[in-house]
């Protein structure tokens, strides 16, 4: 009776889906029901499953708050019903130093229902106005946001003038990042608070972008290996920065760049989390980068705790990650990459089991979209799993883009492939919830994967790259904390995608293979895959002789004709995770639980690692990799 059931109700629901968003026909056992609302069909029994819905989430828009001033202060209305909390705040000194941050004034603000006023007139006046304001007639607030339990939600910015009354202006909230660099040219990224024109001044041009929220700019025609100074107008503000442009590819300078992941939420209080970031540890990372003179950072995924049901929320814990090293990110590039963390999701509870699947619409709602939306990088890499063998409609958008998650960039002889190994993530897939359908953790899908095999042929052919760097969040051999996923799941190939509820032909071991194929087989410029998910640092060495089977495997096994390293480094801020045996634990080495930063020095056909924790100082790894 229950089946019968649901084939009238999914009679009725076909009128109801040419008004309603499409569901892909990538996934299976999914409709709309008579309120709107997406369900799960249990394909057996018939009955269904509502989904999840977040439960009031702080948003990023809340946290920017609506701005006023009076007479004697500024006022910031949070839009929160009911929300109560603690506000610091104090003025930021800008030209004191390179990295200027608020100075919080010494008595907190209480936020009540949803609002908090600064007294700045009163307060941050004569010994406590270190940045001239009441001469100058304008300055900018930092301030940071506590709830009632006192967790840290936000670290926010508010622009002023003041001519006997205050008044508020569109203001930086984010940037200006070094978003790309090149050797002749850079793209900037920068956010305000509410649509205005900004200018930056460079190389005795001035470069307009109208009124908007999100600036993208591309600088072109500048000189290799050279520093520029920059300034930002908004209005009446204007700060300056730098940045060096890269060197001309086969230059072959030496020169150092740096890498990290999972910087998640930790215990431990304070800045340990600021509502889903371990800013406290990425404050510590990106110092010592940039005092190492690192020329850029890559950042392989979870950078913040994620696995979310609300695209406000996301963007909030987004801008908490970037807020964490945004003073050294003026002068160098953070690439960011994507891992299972960042995962925003439909979620269905189905008794004590608990299933999601990546949210649609694909354009506007996916993890990717949202993670594209927060970060300006490269776009040259694929489209989607779209029109690849298994795509179920052709004619309609069934997977989420590529775009600004899996591309790769060159800084002088020095290539970066960065891939997305959580794309189209359905968590419930290792435990075996089938039956909605999703990709796997650590799966490389078919689209990426041609994609990868192109671009590394590629560089192989370019004269002016002499090592190459692979990197992606899961790694190909676990370690500790997660041998029971990424691209091993204990040895059992049977896990893989499933698409319009059919799973893929090729395995996790078997595709974990295929990749090896393309970047020891088929190149010579592949030195190191760089990975994280795993919290923790290690170096694998990987070769031939290494053993990377379960017993009676049965699918052919590759041979290897070379030696590459994999280099993982999730050490970053997560809680940690202890080494676990394997059948290539003899070829580990360097394991620590201790937070690190990875340093590659590359010098011509040389490149040499170092480890060091950023709290000690202490060195923790080094070795020439070749």
């Amino acid at each position: 009776m229950r089946l019968a059931m649901i084939v009238i109700v999914c009679l009725v629901m076909g009128s109801l889906l040419q008004a309603q968003e499409r569901i892909p026909a990538s996934y299976t056992n999914l409709i709309f029901n008579d309120e709107g609302d997406l369900v799960f069909v249990h394909p057996e029994e018939g009955y269904f499953v509502p989904p999840q819905w977040p439960d009031y989430p702080v948003t990023y828009e809340q946290m920017r708050a609506v701005r006023s001033g009076s007479d004697m202060a500024i006022h910031l209305d949070f839009q929160r019903d009911g929300f109560e909390g603690t506000l610091v705040y104090g003025l930021i000194p800008y030209g004191d130093s390179k990295h200027p941050q608020p100075v919080f004034f010494k008595r907190p603000r209480a936020i009540q229902s949803g609002k908090a006023v600064i007294p700045v007139k009163s307060e941050l006046k004569g010994k406590y106005d270190m940045v001239g304001w009441q001469d100058a007639g304008k300055g900018v607030l930092g301030y940071r946001v506590m709830d009632a339990e006192g967790m840290l939600l936000y670290d926010g910015r508010v622009a002023f003038t003041y001519d006997g009354t205050f008044t508020t202006h569109p203001t930086v909230i984010e940037g200006p990042l070094v978003a790309q660099l090149y050797h002749d040219a850079a793209t900037l990224r920068i956010v305000l608070n509410e649509p205005a024109p900004i200018s930056i001044q460079i190389d005795g041009r001035t470069i307009n972008s109208p009124k908007a929220i999100l600036h993208e700019l591309d600088i072109e025609n500048l000189e290799p290996d050279t520093e520029y100074a920059y300034s930002v107008t908004n209005g009446p503000f204007m700060h300056e920065y730098s940045f060096r442009t890269a060197p001309a590819p086969g230059t072959r300078k030496p020169f150092t760049f740096a890498y990290a992941s999972d910087s998640r939420n930790a215990a431990g209080g304070g800045e340990r989390n600021l509502y889903g970031v371990n800013a406290y540890m990425m404050k510590r990372i990106a110092a010592l980068a940039h005092a190492r003179d690192a020329r850029f950072f890559q950042f392989s995924g979870d950078l913040i705790d994620g696995y979310l049901l609300d695209t406000g929320e996301q963007d909030l814990q987004y801008a908490n990650w970037k807020r964490s090293v945004e003073q050294y990110w003026h002068y160098i590039p953070f690439i960011a990459a994507m891992g299972n963390h960042e995962a925003l999701m439909h979620v269905f509870k189905d008794g004590d089991a608990e299933f999601s699947l990546d949210r649609f619409p694909y354009e506007t709602e996916s993890a990717e979209a949202v993670f594209a939306r927060n970060f300006t990088n490269p776009e040259q890499g694929p489209p989607s799993e779209d029109a690849s063998k298994y795509d179920p409609d052709k004619a309609a958008v069934d997977f989420p883009s590529y775009s600004e998650n899996v591309f790769a960039y060159q800084y002088d002889n020095v290539a970066v492939v960065v891939l997305n190994s959580d794309y189209w993530y359905a968590p419930g897939l290792r435990d075996g919830w089938t039956a909605v359908g999703g990709n796997l953790h650590g799966y490389i899908m078919d689209v990426q994967m041609q994609w990868l095999k192109e671009t590394i042929a590629m560089y192989e052919n370019d004269e002016n790259i002499d090592h190459v760097f692979i990197t992606l969040h899961t790694p190909f051999f676990p370690n500790g904390g997660h041998v029971k996923d990424d691209m091993w799941y204990h040895g059992d190939n049977s896990h893989r995608p499933i698409i319009a509820g059919k799973p893929v032909e090729k395995g996790i071991i078997e595709r974990r293979d295929e990749l090896l194929d393309i970047i020891v087989n088929q190149s010579e410029k592949v030195l190191a895959i760089l990975t994280g998910d795993e919290h923790n640092y290690n170096r694998l060495t990987i070769d031939d002789a290494m053993p990377r089977y379960p017993e009676n495997y049965e699918p052919a096994k590759l041979p290897l004709r070379r030696t590459i390293y994999q280099i993982n480094n999730g050490a970053a801020g997560a809680p940690y995770y202890a080494q676990e045996e394997t059948p290539w634990s003899a070829n580990v080495s360097g394991f620590t639980t201790q937070n690190a930063v990875v340093f590659f020095h590359v010098d011509g056909d040389s490149v040499e690692l170092e480890v060091r924790n950023p709290e000690t100082l202490e060195l923790i790894d080094e070795t020439v990799l070749r």
